[in-house]
């Protein structure tokens, strides 16, 4: 017997296809943040550092790095799954500059009504992103003893005044040029050039991540907003359109069979369930000629001696 496939299944497998390309992409095209924060201690105390960076990828710890001394403190699981790549020392010494840069610009920045009585630390935030859609973004953050104070759009060279406190530090590098183009050329340059190489190791990784490791305060953003309210309304449309395309075919089934054979489908319709509708609800036995010798089957008998013999489908 030919098989003719039913015009419902085809649909059905294409949409189950279609569901499954974007999902697909939707995994693929997943939002990723790299970020490092930068601590600048211009007269640390005896055994302290005078520069410290942190980086952090999604929201989890891969490294801590001496950027004073050029020594690597710490790294996370991530952090040994990328160290042996040549963007890895492209990193640390690129932290190394930025730890000396702001060191150097440190003496120009320091808030007016600063006074001398306590220790005054800089913090500086780098992050750079590449969203679902693949645009690329940056933005600095800088602060003095844990409060933010200026932000930079890396993006349009934009400097934004978030606290009195980096007023002078606004003055200063938005009329510097060579300031504004060192700390767009970074975040957009150098930080999207190391996500970009280190994400196709941890891709897989964050996915199964445990919770991020704790990291010691610093200059505290708003963290990226995530996407989950798409991910929900993705999860409900596909469910939607799948269980539409198993009603739709029971429903042209039933009416095909009812069509073709009613005395047949009225008892088996009524008992069949949703995974039912795929197995014959009944079998008859129809009379043949008489071959090589063997009888022909009776189909005559009475009804009160014997009933037709049905098959059923249990699950």
């Amino acid at each position: 017997m030919d098989w003719k496939p039913d015009p419902g299944a085809r649909l059905g497998f294409v949409a189950l296809v279609l569901l499954v390309a974007l999902r697909f992409c939707t995994a693929r095209g997943d939002t990723h943040s790299l970020l490092y924060n930068f601590t600048v201690d211009p007269h640390p105390s005896p055994g302290e550092l005078w520069c410290v960076v942190q980086g952090q990828v999604d929201g989890n710890f891969f490294l801590s790095y001496d950027c004073g001394g050029t020594k690597i403190q710490s790294t996370s699981p991530l952090g040994e799954e990328v160290k042996t790549m040549n963007t890895w020392e492209t990193q640390t010494e690129s932290l190394r500059n930025i730890g000396d840069f702001l060191k150097g610009q440190l003496p120009d920045i320091i808030p007016e009504k600063h006074t001398a009585r306590g220790p005054l630390t800089l913090q500086a935030r780098m992050m750079c992103q590449c969203e679902e859609d693949g645009h690329i973004s940056g933005s600095w953050q800088f602060g003095f003893n844990g409060e933010m104070c200026l932000r930079f759009d890396s993006e349009n060279g934009h400097w934004t005044e978030v606290h009195s406190g980096g007023r002078r530090m606004k003055e200063k590098w938005e009329k510097d040029r060579a300031v504004t183009d060192f700390f767009k050329n970074v975040c957009m340059g150098d930080c999207q050039t190391w996500l970009q190489d280190f994400i196709v190791c941890w891709e897989k990784m964050l996915k199964t991540s445990a919770s991020p490791t704790t990291v010691p305060r610093t200059v505290q953003p708003t963290a990226p907003t995530s996407n989950h309210i798409t991910k929900i309304i993705l999860g409900v449309l596909t469910g939607f359109i799948i269980i539409s395309i198993v009603a739709w075919i029971i429903h042209k089934n039933r009416r095909q069979c009812s069509q073709e054979a009613p005395d047949r489908c009225s008892v088996g319709l009524r008992t069949r369930s949703l995974l039912g509708c795929f197995c014959s609800p009944a079998f008859t036995l129809k009379p043949r000629d008489q071959t090589l010798g063997i009888p022909s089957l009776s189909t005559s008998y009475d009804d009160t001696v014997a009933a037709p013999s049905r098959v059923s489908c249990h699950i």
